[in-house]
């Protein structure tokens, strides 16, 4: 067994170190192999990424009551139809290369996955095993694209090992530069010069964005979820905004034939489009009629909407009168106290109306359950 082989030495203009980069985790000489089996950092760190994901998805669908076996059948064939969707796409695109090598088609220890294709492919997988094991489709987009910021954060590393995925020439201090990008950047046209100079480090770049991606949107899934299906729309507007622009700046684009338009950087700028769109639309339906989160155990305590909210403000104004008027009276103040302790008794009777109308929902409510119960049974 060999470990850390095809090793390049990697710089970066504002650092005076050189990293020396390997893309070969190991080799492993079988018995049963005419050749060593090759197992490469891309992989392993790609799978590094899809452990943590899955780590976070599967503790996320444990505290919203989301049945952990439905899960593995959701990361089952999601992963797998991840996995062909993604090399589809990338063959779709590139098909002039692939139909003139179609045995290269299946070769995808080569490279050639797309990400797009693997999303689409992997959240319509799940969507059917959704539908037919009967989770809440929306929830489960809520944790998808959590889950997914993790993995395309911590994967994307997977193209530092490779020396893939990078941007143009850039002075920014910043900029990378191997023997692998001036080669790769030789073989798009560049002149030697050009080739030689520092690049953009995108993978960089999108990883940030994608873990910082991940630390605000599970921070709106802590303080300020207001539906299902609100985190979804937020990741596409996150990824979406960072791709479309770090796509601009990558040499290994895919176009919309012969066009100038980069396929992915088109996608990118839809998805922010649609997913902004439907996320105002959402959020002011919602804090115009809010209302609890459906199969999800996110609420610290009972869902406060409707009639409870307004009875925990009308309290806390009962509260913070009663103060008031017992400071004025301390103080000799008998007819500004009077004054205070008259709205507390009003809210009182706020607090007392609401009350009751909570109650009543309450009750509509358990049995409207109790009815759904009965009919499943």
């Amino acid at each position: 067994m060999t470990f850390f082989k095809d090793t390049t030495e990697v710089t970066f203009k504002a650092l005076d170190h050189v990293f020396n980069v390997s893309s070969v985790f190991c080799e492993l000489n079988l018995p049963f192999l005419s050749s060593p089996l090759t197992i490469k950092w891309y992989g392993v760190i790609i799978g590094f990424g899809l452990v943590l994901a899955v780590l976070f998805g599967g503790r996320k669908a444990y505290v919203w009551k989301i049945d952990i076996y439905k899960m593995l059948d959701i990361l089952i064939y999601g992963a797998l139809a991840g996995i062909i969707g993604a090399r589809l796409y990338y063959v779709f695109t590139t098909w002039d290369y692939y139909s003139k090598n179609p045995g290269e088609i299946f070769a995808i220890w080569h490279g050639g996955l797309a990400i797009y294709g693997g999303l689409i492919a992997g959240l319509l997988a799940a969507l059917a095993v959704c539908i037919v094991e009967k989770i809440n489709i929306p929830n489960l987009l809520d944790l998808c694209g959590m889950s997914f910021l993790i993995g395309q954060g911590i994967g994307r590393w997977g193209n530092f090992a490779n020396q893939e995925a990078f941007g143009i020439p850039t002075d920014l201090p910043w900029g990378m530069h191997s023997v692998k990008t001036e080669a790769y950047l030789l073989t798009q046209g560049y002149s030697a010069t050009e080739a030689s100079r520092f690049v953009h480090p995108t993978f960089l770049y999108e990883s940030l964005w994608c873990l910082l991606g991940f630390v605000v949107l599970y921070i709106i899934c802590q303080k300020a979820r207001k539906f299902s299906g609100q985190l979804f729309l937020c990741y596409g507007v996150w990824y979406g905004a960072e791709r479309a622009v770090v796509e601009g700046l990558r040499t290994d684009s895919l176009y919309i034939g012969d066009t100038g338009i980069r396929i992915s950087q088109l996608l990118s700028i839809i998805l922010v489009i649609v997913c902004g769109t439907l996320l105002v639309i959402f959020l002011i339906h919602f804090s115009r009629h809010p209302k609890p989160i459906e199969g999800v155990d996110y609420f610290k305590e009972v869902p406060v909407y409707r009639y409870k909210r307004k009875v925990q403000e009308a309290k806390k104004l009962v509260s913070k009168y009663n103060a008031l008027a017992e400071k004025a009276e301390a103080s000799g103040d008998d007819r500004t106290a009077g004054r205070w302790y008259g709205k507390a008794r009003a809210q009182e009777a706020i607090v007392e109306k609401n009350q009751k109308l909570a109650d009543e929902d309450d009750r509509k409510r358990a049995e409207k359950k109790l009815a759904k119960e009965a009919k499943k049974a």
